[in-house]
């Protein structure tokens, strides 16, 4: 039986492209319009692995995911990363000249302003979701509006695309990563990356001491961020992803970390997304 997939957002979306991309195309989808509601699914067990994204290239970090999945215990099994295109579409037989207002989602459409400043005469409306977009102009007909979306909600909706990677940054990027409620199986060969979160004392010195210790014990640190703990003023956690060619070297730096940090936790370990 496939699994159902929780995406954020609708069909046609790039969570949709990443859960296509990692599962394959015989899928089965559920769409959250938030990702509250997605990690809701996953602890209601009516769905059994999530799509969030958790960085961007532009945009960076995105903290409330990464306190959603530390809050909720829920395990990192895998990632990929995803060029971000932007596509102008609508009802098919129209030209740019007849578009009146563009919906989509307010980060698209600042990703897109440069573009929008060559149409004067579109009036640009914030709304909820890219491809969420590009399925009611299909379902409803709605004529002189357009999306802007993934290329993959143009297929899905039967719309036509009248301009091409309209974004003003040519290199955005985003990584997501694939969550369950339960530890991922993966075999030690299939692992060469893990997501890591602790918390440190005020001592001087201390998070050197733990840099250290990743660096002497060869693991390569991609990621690090800090959240407030919120309960304790002034004191942060710390969340890391490292990659290692020697899973032994992984074991030695988990070892350690257990003892020198405090609240220390495996997010999950998995395959490096990075091709």
């Amino acid at each position: 039986m496939n699994k159902i997939i929780a995406i954020q957002g609708a069909e046609g979306s790039n969570h949709h492209k990443v859960a296509r991309d990692f599962y394959g195309t015989s899928i089965q989808l559920k769409e959250c319009m938030s990702f509250d509601e997605l990690v809701d699914s996953l602890l209601d067990a009516s769905t059994d692995v999530g799509i969030m994204a958790i960085e961007n290239t532009i945009a960076g970090s995105i903290i409330p995911n990464y306190a959603l999945i530390d809050n909720n215990n829920l395990h990192i099994i895998g990632e990929e990363y995803l060029n971000i295109h932007h596509h102008l579409m609508c009802l098919k037989g129209q030209k740019i000249e007849d578009i009146k207002e563009v919906w989509s989602h307010p980060m698209a459409l600042q990703q897109c302003k440069v573009f929008f400043k060559k149409h004067p005469h579109i009036k640009l409306v914030e709304d909820v979701d890219t491809a969420e977009v590009a399925k009611r102009i299909s379902k409803e007909n709605l004529v002189g509006i357009a999306a802007i979306a993934p290329k993959i909600a143009a297929e899905i909706f039967n719309l036509e695309v009248i301009e091409d990677e309209i974004q003003a940054i040519k290199d955005n990027a985003t990584r997501f990563v694939i969550v369950q409620t339960s530890a991922p199986n993966n075999g030690v060969d299939q692992i060469n990356k893990a997501s890591l979160k602790f918390q440190l004392s005020h001592k001087r010195g201390s998070l050197a001491a733990i840099l250290n210790v990743l660096s002497d014990c060869k693991m390569n640190l991609t990621k690090i961020q800090s959240l407030p703990v919120i309960e304790t003023p002034w004191k942060y956690s710390f969340f890391v992803d490292v990659t290692f060619d020697n899973y032994k070297d992984y074991e030695k730096a988990i070892a350690i970390l257990e003892i020198m940090a405090e609240e220390f936790k495996i997010l999950g370990t998995y395959k490096n997304g990075r091709k």
